[in-house]
This record gives C-alpha cells, sequence and structure tokens, in this order.
C-alpha cells in the first residue's frame, strides 16, 4: 500500500500555485502496528523542504531519496533539505540513488558552504547499477515482512534521465488459530511466538514448529514514477503488472507542434499529453498520473476560456486514453492498494 503526496508538479520553474518536481511516497505496511511509516522522495526541486513543512511527513521517517537527473528544478532543493535534516539531529542512514554527478554536486556544496551532515549517506550511483543492456535492482528490507524493489529504467532527455520502478512486497502472516485450537493450545503467548516464527514447546515436550501453523500472503504493489522523457515508449518493458504510472506531460501537443515553427528552434525534449496517454492506452495501463506541466498552462480547469490552462490538457489525455488518469497539483495525495487509485483530499498541516 503506497500514498503519493505531490510536493511540486511544475516544469522548471514554480509558479504561484505550483512548486517544482518532488513527490513522496509513503510506504504503508496495513499488517504492521509500528508507528512510524517510512518513505521515500522522488526528485528534490528547489524549496521542496518548505513544501514538506505543509505535510504531516517526517525528514526522521526518510528512507531514500531517487533523483532521476540532474536539472535543477528536479536536484536543487538537495542540499538544504540535507542540511535541515542534520540540524534537527538525524543519525539514520539515508540511501541516496542518483546520478553520479549528484554525489558531485553535493561535495562541491560541502566543501564551499562548510555543509555538516553528521548522518551516513549510502550512495548509490544510477551509472554504476547498468548491467548489460538493463539496471541491476537495488532492495531495501524494510521489516522481515516489508520489501522495496527499485529498478533504474532509461529515459530520453537532454542529458541522461531515469524513471524508477519501486515494488513493495508485503508479507502478510496468519496464523491457523482453529487448528492450534484443535491440539488444545489455548495460551495466546505461544501463539505469538509461533506467529512470529519462532518454535515452541508445550509442557509434554511436544514441538510445535511455526511453519506448520502460519501461511504467509504476498501483497504486492508495482508503481514508476518517470523523470523528464520524450519518449514514453522506453517504459514499454516496465510498465507490465504497473498498478499506477507517474509521467510528465509538459504541455500539449499543439504547443509542441507550435514550437516546432519558431526560427531559433530549441527541442527540450519533453512528453506531450498525447504522447503519454497514446503510450498508456496501447500499454492497457490502468491508472496514470500526470505532472510536470509548463507554467504557461493556467492552473484552473475551463475549456470555454482561451487562455491555455488545465482543460486543454485534460481534453487531449481524455481523447486518447480511457484509463483513470488526474492531473496532480501540489499537495495532492493518492492512495494506491489492490490496484486502485483513491484520490484524498488535501490535508495541509
Amino acid at each position: 500500500m503506497l500514498t503519493l503526496t505531490f510536493l511540486g508538479t511544475s516544469a522548471g520553474i514554480p509558479t504561484k500555485h505550483r512548486n517544482v518536481t518532488a513527490l513522496a511516497v509513503s510506504l504503508i505496511n496495513p499488517y504492521s502496528k509500528a508507528k512510524n511509516v517510512p518513505w521515500i522522495l522522488v526528485d528534490c526541486g528547489e524549496a521542496t523542504q518548505h513544501q514538506l513543512l505543509k505535510t504531516p511527513l517526517s525528514v526522521m521517517q526518510l528512507e531514500l531519496i531517487c533523483i532521476t537527473h540532474v536539472h535543477g528544478d528536479h536536484c536543487y532543493g538537495l542540499p538544504g533539505l540535507l542540511a535541515s535534516m542534520a540540524m534537527n539531529g538525524r543519525k539514520h542512514p539515508l540511501t541516496l540513488i542518483a546520478p553520479q554527478a549528484i554525489a558531485d554536486y553535493l561535495a562541491a556544496v560541502q566543501a564551499t558552504t562548510a555543509l555538516m551532515i553528521n548522518f551516513d549517506i549510502h550512495f548509490i550511483a544510477t551509472e554504476n547499477r547498468v548491467q548489460g543492456d538493463s539496471y541491476q535492482p537495488v532492495t531495501l528490507d524494510l521489516t522481515d515482512d516489508h520489501q522495496l524493489q527499485i529498478d533504474v529504467i532509461a529515459l530520453s532527455h537532454r542529458i541522461p534521465s531515469h524513471a524508477f520502478k519501486f515494488t513493495q512486497r508485503l508479507y502478510k502472516k496468519t496464523l491457523l488459530t482453529q487448528k492450534l485450537t484443535e491440539l488444545n493450545v489455548v495460551d495466546k503467548r505461544l501463539w505469538g511466538k509461533l506467529k512470529y516464527g519462532i518454535d515452541v514447546n508445550l509442557d509434554d515436550n511436544t514441538l510445535l514448529k511455526s511453519a506448520d501453523f502460519v501461511t504467509t500472503t504476498l501483497h504486492k504493489t508495482v508503481l514508476i514514477v518517470a523523470g523528464d522523457n520524450d519518449s514514453p515508449k522506453l517504459l514499454a518493458n516496465a510498465i507490465s503488472h504497473t498498478d499506477v504510472l507517474v509521467h510528465e506531460a509538459t504541455y500539449t501537443q499543439a504547443i509542441a507542434d507550435k514550437r516546432k515553427l519558431a526560427t531559433h528552434y530549441f527541442d527540450p525534449m519533453h512528453s506531450t499529453a498525447k504522447q503519454v496517454a497514446e503510450f498508456a492506452q496501447l500499454s492497457q495501463l490502468k491508472n496514470l498520473i500526470l505532472t510536470h506541466f509548463s507554467a504557461r498552462f493556467q492552473p484552473v480547469d475551463k475549456p470555454s476560456s482561451k487562455t491555455l490552462n488545465m482543460s486543454h490538457i485534460r481534453a487531449e489525455v481524455g481523447a486518447n486514453y480511457q484509463g483513470n488518469f488526474w492531473l496532480a497539483q501540489d499537495f495532492d495525495e493518492f492512495e494506491i492498494n489492490n490496484g486502485k487509485v483513491k484520490k484524498r483530499n488535501r490535508q495541509l498541516d
């Protein structure tokens, strides 16, 4: 079970209504009694830590940061966030998956600003995960029954850019209480030990093995979060069995076509809403969340307006994709559970 909190949904520059790119993903284990919920951060544009202050998320539970590429609207907020984490007394190690240039960037900031980070950062360079034509996955074991696998997928942009495929695996353990009752094992303390993998001896020296009284069910949730990318089809091999795709839709096809007529045309290598929608339809994807919108699109949804606004992006997606889709706004929350997506009402602290 995952909860997505969009901290920034603007492309390139912030606006009055949207900050630059950042997405928090809370890793919820509904079978656990633990109060603290670990979460991960995908991209960290400038002022991401300001956005976090308006949410219930705590940097003390932040387990992993993934940076898709080194353009500033995706990483300029990282040094400040790490500095604040250190100043707030964080000691727990942090995993950071990013291009090698991010490590160089942080080293330069530390060297020139006396930045002190007094907790360990386990840095994993995306370049070092290449294995043949693919990338070697990274696995985080959060608990014995909660695992997160991160696959890295190369995309197409002006500089190297990546998508991250997150596969959450939850192992639900169910105690066969009826079987124990039939054996007249009524001591609940023994039940607890058996459920958590501990073999027990009864008073008559009968050995009860945990494996004989516990069944384990796997619950899996798969999310892909793509960085900047002008070729959604590069996700074709990874999209199977994915519950949700989060992808950029920087502008409409009409805007992209108009840009190409400019005298000094510059290709920013972004996807249009139509491109992503067509790919999602072809892939039979059930749920699509779009983000990273150009500042030229006003945040309102007014089809009758001549001013560019979100209705134009919505119409283009709707004309080419028949699945569920959402156009993310800052602080939107989405719950992914059993392959279904539920949008929550925004709650700001």
